[in-house]
């Protein structure tokens, strides 16, 4: 049979289940574009910029079964959208991109948008794959799709020349799909050696990452069992219920609340499950993780890398705690005087902590106690909350609490300012049912707030707040504490509402902690008008969360004695003699 190559393509995106597409037409992809328009399962989406369509199919792959695809055109396309794709990758997310590639059939040299792009995004993609024949454009967007939701997930480029978009040329037959990757078989005796140290550990703990999302049913099962602390990584957030009551917090070493540092200290054995023990996640590296680790993820290139295993296990994470769970059940008792001590703790604790942020109400700004404590009483356990980069982050990382996998999307390794606004507009195309929220600095919401149209045109009631303090928060404040100064960390004046009108969203004002009720209130009425809300938040970020006092204090203290008293006398001189 005769098809063209956009009408392939599109045919095997609508076999791997895509629903949606981000990205902006050109004449390199107009033909995949016009067949697009001819499905009744994709729709094609616009968006203001690639980048922005980058981080909504992140979105789209973060909160629900679907794969995050971008159409967009070659060289510029895919460099406007390299943020995103690089975010995905770091992250363990997956992500189809699709380019329209440059014709090869005319011999000629210099065209537009004509270059080599397997060089450009092999650092940051699992595959490139540019597509010489019709024959192989189904098979082939099947294997990238099978590559980027495989083991560890991330991904995938399909390169498609113009001649074969537009061209019509002979095929076999329409493949249908069919999974081609299996999970790595899991070592039985590895997890009965790892339900072993678990179950004959005096102070067990748990620390749970992203690639253990689908799995929180066991992980609460094996923390009821041998009645462990367990912790998670930033990404890792709601990989675990923050209602559970051995639930910790973020992190658990010195970036970490008190109920984690406490509950964890000691800790004689810890079951580590989709995590990387990466640089935020260990907050600078700063934990000390015990000679009994045991460590399970899909990717064995994790094992070993900062801390040492004792028992380190290949595969999924869903599979092998159901395992580790069946095997603990028949060596573990569980121990409810110790269990009751520990919840007790992390219970109090973490009572104390966020006690702390809510002192006393402001008149002129908005604490970040009362605007979380807030927040959680106008959402439910089915909203998702999505943040970008920034002192924002470790505060919605500390204060609000989430109870389903899945709902907290934060950029992490990549660690990409901008990701906000148009992640979340990905979560809402895929969730309509659900309340969206967006909580996003100021600086991160400059450099792709007018993304916010996108929302506004397909009719999607995100809400967003933005904490607006006039700086880069995170980083003004790593320059104060030491160097009291800010260097280039002071943003402009910006109209937030201006850029709200120019959207068509809807602008309301958090001036103090004596609104924030009446604000909240109003902002999701709006929202489910299906108009996007932005709320211009005057944040207080006066208090500092556990992880900068963390991270200074473990850098400074890994700094020789030398340049140990040089920082410190250079800040004592700044800050008690310059004005």
């Amino acid at each position: 049979m005769n098809k063209t190559g956009a009408n392939l393509a599109v045919y095997a995106l609508e076999q791997i289940g895509v629903k949606y597409t981000f990205g902006i037409p050109g004449v390199h992809n107009i033909e995949l574009y016009d067949e697009l328009n001819n499905s009744k399962q994709i729709e094609p989406i616009l968006v203001t910029h690639e980048g922005g369509a980058s981080f909504m199919a992140l979105g789209v792959s973060c909160t629900s079964s679907s794969i995050g695809t971008l159409m967009i055109v070659p060289a510029a396309g895919t460099t406007n959208a390299m943020s995103g794709i690089g975010e995905a990758f770091l992250d363990g997310i997956p992500m189809l991109i699709f380019s329209g590639g440059t014709r090869q059939d005319s011999g000629r040299h210099y065209q537009l948008h004509q270059l080599n792009q397997e060089n450009l995004v092999k650092e940051i993609t699992k595959a490139y794959f540019k597509i010489e024949s019709h024959n192989e454009i189904i098979s082939t967007i099947y294997k990238a799709y099978d590559i980027a939701i495989s083991g560890e997930p991330g991904p995938v480029f399909i390169e498609i020349p113009m001649e074969i978009q537009m061209f019509k040329g002979e095929v076999d037959k329409l493949l249908t799909y069919a999974k081609s990757y299996q999970n790595p078989t899991i070592n039985i005796q590895k997890i009965k050696e790892a339900a072993q140290l678990l179950s004959q550990a005096s102070k067990p703990g748990i620390y749970v990452g992203w690639g253990a999302a689908n799995a929180s049913e066991y992980t609460k099962k094996i923390a009821e069992i041998i009645g462990a602390p367990v912790a998670t990584t930033l990404q890792g957030k709601a990989s675990f219920p923050a209602s559970n009551q051995f639930h910790t917090g973020f992190g658990f070493g010195p970036n970490s609340i008190p109920a984690s540092q406490k509950a964890f200290k000691n800790c004689d054995a810890m079951l580590a499950v989709g995590v990387r023990f990466s640089e935020i996640g260990t907050g600078s590296y700063g934990v000390t993780v015990p000679e009994n680790l045991i460590h399970i993820d899909i990717n064995s290139e994790v094992f070993d890398k900062n801390y040492p295993t004792k028992v380190s296990i290949e595969g999924d994470a869903e599979e092998a705690l159901q395992l580790l769970t069946e095997e603990l059940m028949k060596l573990a008792t569980i121990k409810e005087k110790n269990r009751s001590v520990l919840t007790r703790l992390i219970k109090e604790e973490k009572r104390k902590y966020f006690s702390e942020w809510t002192e006393k109400k402001l008149t002129d700004k908005v604490s970040p106690g009362f605007f979380f404590g807030a927040l959680t009483k106008f959402t439910d356990d089915d909203t998702y909350f999505v943040v970008d980069d920034g002192k924002h982050t470790y505060l919605a990382a500390e204060l609000l609490p989430v109870n389903q996998s899945r709902h907290f999307v934060s950029p992490t390794d990549f660690n990409c300012m901008g990701f906000c606004v148009p992640a979340a507009i990905g979560t809402k195309f895929m969730n309509p049912k659900s309340k969206v929220v967006g909580i996003v600095g100021d600086g991160g919401f400059l450099m792709t707030g007018m993304e916010i149209l996108t929302a506004t045109s397909y009719k999607k009631g995100v809400v967003y707040f933005v904490f607006h303090d006039g700086e880069l928060g995170q980083i003004s404040q790593f320059q104060k504490i030491p160097l009291k100064r800010k260097v280039a960390s002071i943003i402009g004046d910006v109209n937030i509402k201006g850029m709200a009108d120019a959207c068509g969203a809807v602008y309301l004002q958090m001036e103090n902690d004596f609104n924030i009720a009446q604000v909240m209130q109003k902002a999701f009425d709006e929202a489910k008008n299906d108009i996007p809300v932005i709320v211009d938040v005057a944040i207080d970020y006066s208090k500092k969360t556990y992880m900068t006092k963390g991270v200074v204090k473990v850098n400074l203290a890994r700094f020789s004695l030398k340049e140990k008293v040089r920082f410190i006398g250079r800040a004592l001189k700044r800050h008690l003699l310059e004005k």
